[in-house]
């Protein structure tokens, strides 16, 4: 799956940043589910609306496939302190920073040499407006599509990784999902 050597090194890395816990995987352990995508299409304002959500990204099959091109999965959670989890704004205002460490941590894989899907807690939001429906992705390299709108069950992930899904009242966790491959 992947080198001790450059799973050391990742490893290292990634004491400077603030992973809460983390769990390497393999790929096939993801678990997709086409009522995951039902929440996102019913409750999520962002459906419909960028190449990093649904329908966007394609359908849960098409998302599996390409899931499983990869041969590992690094999945990884940050925290945040709210003082109401029930106020949205609040909660989703404390998203950009775990965005920023999932890209910090693709970037990590990708200077091991490893071949990334960047998965997040949230849609990809590298654009004020994105391009979609009317022209394709601006940055395709640095999207980071939300790990349900994959249509993957995160309490599932979390459970294989043995990762807390919940870590107390008003903190927020945030799961962050690397897929990864040598390159050829």
């Amino acid at each position: 799956m992947i080198k001790e050597t450059t799973r050391e090194i990742i490893e290292e890395r990634l004491a400077d940043l603030p992973v809460v816990q983390y769990a390497w995987l393999e790929a096939d352990e993801l678990t997709f589910s086409e009522r995951v995508r039902k929440i996102c299409r019913d409750e999520c304002p962002r459906y419909g609306t960028s190449w990093a959500c649904p329908p966007g990204v394609g359908t849960v099959k098409e998302c599996r496939e390409a899931c499983g091109r990869y041969e590992g999965a690094f999945v990884f959670t940050t925290i945040a302190e709210v003082s109401d989890i029930e106020n949205m704004e609040e909660t989703l205002g404390t998203r950009r920073g775990h965005e920023e460490v999932t890209g910090q941590i693709r970037g990590l894989f990708r200077e091991c040499g490893l071949e990334t899907l960047a998965l997040s807690g949230d849609s990809c939001a590298r654009c004020e407006k994105c391009a979609y429906p009317d022209g394709p992705c601006r940055y395709p390299k640095d999207m980071i599509p939300c790990i349900e709108g994959y249509g993957i069950v995160v309490p599932s992930l979390a459970e294989k990784a043995g990762i807390e899904f919940e870590n107390g009242r008003n903190i927020v966790t945030w799961f962050g999902l690397i897929l990864f491959t040598d390159l050829p």
